[in-house]
C-alpha cells in the first residue's frame, strides 16, 4: 500500500492512540510523515523510529507554538488535528483555567492550525480533524465544556470546506466513539457506562480511527467535504 508517496502529512497530536495509529497509517502507505507530541518525549521518538516519521515537539495549546511548527513544516498535503484533552465533571466545579486550556487545545488550535495549514496547502490537499460522537449526542452529564469543542469542530470543517473549496481541499471530521485508548480505554472504569448504549458492544480500535482517515484523505474521497464521519459501534444510534 503505497498511496500517499510523494505526500507530506502533518499530525497534529501523534504521540500515542488515535494519534499514533494515523502516524503509522500514513507511513505505511508511503506519505512522509511529520507530527507533534507535547509531553510524551519517549513515545513519540520511539514511535517515530518504528515508522520512519518525524516528532516534533510543539503544544497545540499554544497558538504562536502551534503556528511556527506549521510553518517550518513547510508545504502539507494532508493535515491531520488529532490534539485534544477531556475535562469532564460538574461545571459548576470545573477550574474555569482547566476549561479554558482545554478549549485552546481542542478547537482555537484546530481552528488557528487549519487555517496556517490551508495557507500552505497545495491544491488538491486534505485537512481532517479528530472530533467525537459527543459532538452529536451528550448521554452523559459532567461533559458539557468537552461536548462544545467537538460541536465547534463540525462548524469549522463546514465553514472551511466552503472557504477553501476552490482550491479542491476538502474539509472533514472524523468522529469516534468510545475507543480504546489511554483516554478511554477498554478496562477502564467508564468502560461499563460507555458500551451501554453501544449497538456493538466493544470499543473501537484506533487503527480503524485510521484507516477510516487515510480514506478520507484518499483519491476515492475527493467529493467528500464538509461532513462528519462517526465511527462509534453504534453509540449514537
Amino acid at each position: 500500500m503505497a498511496q500517499f508517496t510523494g505526500k507530506k502529512v502533518l499530525v497534529i497530536g501523534g504521540s500515542r492512540g488515535i494519534g499514533a495509529a494515523v502516524v503509522t497509517r500514513f507511513a505505511e502507505e508511503g506519505a512522509s510523515v511529520l507530527f507533534t507530541y507535547a509531553g510524551s518525549k519517549d513515545a513519540s521518538e520511539q514511535l517515530a523510529a518504528r515508522v520512519g516519521a518525524t516528532a516534533l515537539q510543539s503544544d497545540a495549546g499554544k497558538r504562536d507554538e502551534l503556528l511556527s511548527t506549521i510553518r517550518d513544516a513547510g508545504s502539507i498535503d494532508i493535515f491531520i488535528y488529532n490534539a485534544g484533552l477531556l475535562v469532564y465533571g460538574d461545571p459548576r466545579e470545573t477550574e474555569p483555567d482547566v476549561v479554558d486550556r482545554m478549549i485552546d487545545v481542542n478547537l482555537r488550535g484546530a481552528y488557528h492550525g487549519a487555517v496556517e495549514a490551508a495557507r500552505i496547502m497545495p491544491n488538491g490537499g486534505s485537512i481532517l480533524f479528530i472530533g467525537s460522537v459527543n459532538g452529536d449526542r451528550v448521554p452523559f452529564a459532567g461533559i458539557a465544556a468537552y461536548a462544545m469543542t467537538k460541536s465547534g469542530l463540525q462548524g469549522l470543517a463546514r465553514g472551511l470546506a466552503r472557504d477553501l473549496g476552490a482550491e479542491n481541499i476538502t474539509v472533514n471530521v472524523v468522529q469516534p466513539g468510545p475507543t480504546d485508548t489511554d483516554m478511554n480505554p477498554a478496562n477502564g472504569p467508564l468502560a461499563e457506562v460507555a458500551l451501554a448504549p453501544m449497538a456493538i458492544k466493544k470499543h473501537g480500535t484506533s487503527e480503524d480511527v485510521a484507516a477510516l482517515i487515510a480514506y478520507l484523505a484518499g483519491e476515492h474521497a475527493r467529493g467528500i467535504t464538509g461532513a462528519m464521519h462517526t465511527i462509534d459501534g453504534g453509540f449514537g444510534a
